[in-house]
């Protein structure tokens, strides 16, 4: 179940500054990568163990004539739609504006949860001016200042107790839920549409469509040559706006989704355009959520090729999402039918490669010696001794590392062990996640 807060208003509120917070300053991880505007961030957010995604949106004009202003508003009304809770912010300043009843009043429409912030409530005396905003029609005011913090702690408790909740289910029927579920995300444009259709098109009567849990994102059924698999299309399922940089923007939204909701994301790029920020952006949240992934380079039937051509391409992907660089990489042509069932395969394989579960004797058989040939380095005089590994019982792939002073380990010494990790296991396209326990 997708859990997304829209932090949305007029323009110069505090918009930003709270989003900061809620994803800076409590140490969440956060993913930050531009949609269409420069003011358009996402990250994660955690509050009494509830995480979620946070939307930092523009501020909202309704009637500008400017083109970015324009743009702005639009992508805010898709925020508004495509989120679970959005929190209406205001400035105790500037008392309510026009703006402000205008935005309540769309947002009664909308029909989601609306969580009201006064934001700019820097001391005990202007928590008595923010009742004038219960005019805008919202049961509830939250007095907060994002800036130093005061009051975004109950904020966030009527935040989170709105959520969904997050059960891990997307079908009711139990079967589908045990399918491997493949999204297919990337930035608009580079053929998902078409990947999918060429998949689903081969032989219609295999294919059974099951609505989702977003209206944004098909999971398709796909049963064919020996695979059995839920497909989350994010390409072309909804009418695009009619500003070409909401197309960007709305692709990032139902992305967001995709990620959460999928076992294994397939990444696909444009082999004329390569790589993009965006792109990485993508991979990295998927591998932060330790989602399994795989690279899809499609329209290479267009590209120019010479010898070693895919070897080198492959090389430039991964020397830019370095460290993480064992994941596979599949080209392709969608239009032409060139090694789409290739592609379906290798996520198969990935998702296999994600329920990969090692034996803790064959664990500690395999490393205990390349750890004592190759202990982590001394701190202070002190000698850092790992007794025990064991995988843990996670739905991503994790390892513990038991030792006897944990704080000391160092980051090159926790990517050594990764790639021992990946030299004896087949954890191809898979995230590794290691912590170290004091024994």
């Amino acid at each position: 179940m997708s859990r997304i807060v829209a932090i949305v208003g007029r323009p110069n509120v505090g918009k930003s500054t709270l989003f900061n917070r809620l994803t800076g300053e409590r140490k969440a991880i956060v993913d930050d990568f531009s949609g269409v505007t420069r003011d358009r961030h996402y990250g994660d957010s955690e509050w009494n163990g509830e995480t979620f995604v946070v939307i930092d949106t523009g501020g909202y004009v309704r009637d500008s004539k400017d083109l970015f202003e324009t743009a702005i508003r639009e992508q805010v009304q898709i925020a508004v739609e495509e989120a679970s809770v959005v929190i209406f912010m205001a400035d105790v300043q500037t008392e309510v504006t026009d703006l402000d009843q205008q935005f309540a009043q769309i947002l009664r429409k909308a029909k989601k949860p609306v969580v009201m912030a006064v934001n700019k409530v820097d001391n005990y005396d202007l928590i008595n001016e923010t009742a004038v905003f219960y005019g805008l029609g919202f049961d509830e005011i939250f007095p907060i200042s994002s800036a130093t913090g005061s009051g975004t702690g109950e904020l966030l408790d009527k935040v989170v107790s709105l959520l969904p909740v997050d059960d891990g289910k997307t079908f009711e029927d139990d079967l589908l839920n045990e399918l491997p579920k493949i999204a297919i995300v990337g930035r608009p444009n580079v053929g998902k549409s078409s990947f999918v259709n060429a998949l689903l098109g081969y032989n219609r009567n295999i294919v059974t469509d099951i609505a989702g849990t977003t209206r944004d994102a098909i999971h398709t059924r796909y049963n064919a040559y020996g695979k059995d698999l839920i497909l989350i299309d994010t390409a072309g399922i909804r009418k695009k706006s009619k500003v070409e940089e909401n197309i960007e923007f709305y692709s990032v939204m139902r992305s967001l989704r995709a990620i959460e909701n999928c076992d294994v994301c397939i990444l696909m790029l444009d082999a004329q355009n390569g790589i993009e920020s965006q792109d990485m952006n993508l991979l990295f949240l998927a591998h932060k959520h330790g989602k399994g992934i795989v690279v899809l380079v499609n329209k290479w039937d267009l590209y120019n090729k010479e010898t070693n051509t895919a070897k080198d391409y492959e090389d430039h992907i991964k020397e830019r999402t370095a460290p993480f660089t064992d994941y596979p990489v599949v080209f392709i042509s969608a239009l032409n039918k060139q090694r789409i069932f290739q592609a379906i395969e290798t996520a198969v394989k990935v998702y296999d490669n994600l329920s990969n579960k090692i034996k803790t004797s064959v664990l500690n058989d395999q490393l205990l010696p390349v750890v004592a040939a190759t202990p982590p380095p001394g701190v202070k005089g002190k000698t850092i001794s790992i007794k025990y590994i064991q995988q843990l019982p996670s739905k991503s792939v994790c390892f513990a590392f038991f030792c006897n002073l944990p704080q000391y380990i160092s980051e090159s010494y926790k990517r050594f062990l990764e790639n021992q990790l990946r030299d004896r296991f087949n954890f191809n396209g898979v995230p590794i996640k290691i912590f170290f326990r004091k024994k």
